[in-house]
């Protein structure tokens, strides 16, 4: 499908030679930190400063139809370290849009601030993921964050389901995710949690992990949640937290246009179909406990959200891409049931 692209953002140079990031639209200034970060926020970045190009990332999205009803990505500006290079038509949904946003940058480094807004215009059908995940690497300066605001307008549909995000050790990130939805619009995000290189025999040596979820629509706040993790203060591996299991996944599926109990069921359903699998090969491996333990089993369940918001699938398991795998099977069987087509393809492109 066509594709009408802005210019990217631009950088631009003080008099004194240090680098600083143009804001082209409307000068946003550094957010004050959260209060589990403001202690990382006075310390001094050494290099590249916060602010400075590449540091200051900014992506801007926005997908509408055109007058054949076919959805369309007609803005993206894209700042360092992002990249956006065009749009995929491989979505099952025969009016559906995708991008996969890119970054040549080696992840996110100390100091680094993100901005992420995804416009879906009334009736457009629209999936954005990264191609790769994203990695936070080890920190021992300031802290980084990623602000992202989606917006789904009447009668659309965004599916914002990115790669998994690697927490390297000592890494401290904050990302604050906020949906705003039209009353009759739908949305699924995902989100993947690996606390570590986990094929390094690194596990939960970062620093703190906060990430922050709201739905929102006509202004009113339908549902919220966090996942706050500081193996520092507190043991992420203690029974009600993660237990056994290392990997984290969330799936929130919105529609807050009516009742979804009977959706809330048929996720729990899929899910559990899959941990019954999964405890299958665990008895044929000598049970859960033994040193043969099968590792690619998930625990997973679905529930009802608040105010009729729709529902969220939380998955618990030893390996990203089988906690992947489980949400997926999950995005599949929502997106059937709001639009009519299964999810997209996993492939990274």
């Amino acid at each position: 499908m066509a594709t009408d692209r802005t210019d990217r953002g631009a950088e631009g140079e003080n008099t004194n030679g240090s680098a600083t990031a143009v804001d082209d639209t409307d000068g946003k200034s550094e957010s004050v930190p959260h209060p589990a970060f403001a202690a990382y926020a006075d310390e001094s970045v050494p290099g590249a400063t916060v602010g400075a190009p590449g540091k200051d990332g900014r992506l801007e999205l926005r997908f509408g139809v055109d007058r054949d009803g076919d959805t369309n990505l007609v803005r993206d500006l894209a700042r360092a370290p992002f990249h956006v290079s065009g749009t995929l038509g491989h979505d099952p949904h025969p009016r559906g849009e995708t991008v996969y946003v890119q970054s040549p940058s080696e992840g996110v480094a100390q100091g680094d601030r993100r901005s992420v807004t995804v416009e879906v215009g009334a009736e457009a059908v629209a999936h954005v993921s990264t191609q790769s995940s994203t990695k936070v690497l080890s920190m021992g300066h300031n802290y980084a964050e990623s602000d992202i605001t989606l917006s789904v307008g009447a009668d659309a549909h965004l599916d914002y389901v990115p790669a998994p995000t690697i927490l390297h050790g000592d890494a401290r990130y904050h990302e604050a995710l906020t949906v705003e939805l039209a009353p009759s619009a739908t949305a699924v995000v995902g989100e993947v949690v690996v606390p570590g290189r986990l094929a390094r025999g690194e596990r939960f040596e970062f620093e703190r992990y906060l990430s922050e979820f709201q739905a929102r629509s006509d202004g009113d706040l339908l549902a919220a949640d966090a996942t706050h993790l500081a193996p520092g203060e507190s043991d992420p591996t203690a029974p009600g937290v993660l237990g056994e299991f290392t990997v984290l996944g969330t799936l929130y599926v919105l529609a807050p246009g009516g009742e979804r109990g009977e959706l809330s069921d048929r996720l729990h359903a899929v899910v559990a179909d899959e941990e019954r699998a999964g405890a299958a090969d665990d008895a044929d491996h000598g049970g859960a406990d033994d040193e043969r333990r099968n590792d690619d089993t998930v625990r997973a369940g679905a529930t009802a959200l608040p105010n009729d918001a729709g529902v969220a699938v939380r998955a618990l398991g030893h390996r990203a891409e089988t906690v992947t795998g489980t949400l997926h099977d999950a995005w599949d069987e929502a997106r059937t049931a709001l639009l009519g087509v299964g999810a997209p393809d996993p492939r990274r492109l």
